[in-house]
């Protein structure tokens, strides 16, 4: 009986420990692609352009939440050009403010496609990237 007890609360200590950290959905858009920007925080910064460099950090799941990529792992965050990364990063990323935080629901055909890339991410797989929108470079 005792350990049920423990068990149960440091269980619910657990959940509501990461509940604390999961925000809330603010809106979501679908944009014609089948990208889905589910925003969680805003911000309040410029908007980056389709050749704007970008400051991020992310972690890029499966849809059965396997990790596959983060920033947040290599404890730094990462910089790229928009028109350089999947179309669906292209595509939703312009949509966030400086500061804001997302999830990008990529289909597969604004992800990787049939190609995939192996090993982590198979063909036709659908990815779910959180990110943080932290400066645009230029």
């Amino acid at each position: 009986m005792r350990s049920t007890l423990l068990t149960t609360a440091l269980l619910c200590g657990l959940w509501a420990s990461s509940a604390a950290h999961a925000a809330p959905p603010i809106k979501s858009v679908t944009l014609p692609s089948g990208v889905v920007v589910t925003m969680t925080k805003e911000g309040t910064g410029a908007r980056p352009h389709t050749s704007s460099v970008v400051k991020v950090h992310y972690r890029g799941t499966l849809m059965d939440s396997t990790e596959f990529d983060s920033s947040y792992q290599r404890g730094k965050p990462a910089e790229f050009r928009l028109d350089r990364v999947i179309p669906c990063w292209t595509e939703g990323m312009k949509l966030l403010r400086v500061g804001a935080s997302a999830r990008l629901t990529c289909p597969a055909e604004t992800a990787y496609g049939v190609r995939g890339a192996p090993p982590k991410i198979g063909s036709n797989q659908i990815l779910q990237f959180d990110v943080e929108l932290l400066d645009i470079l230029g």
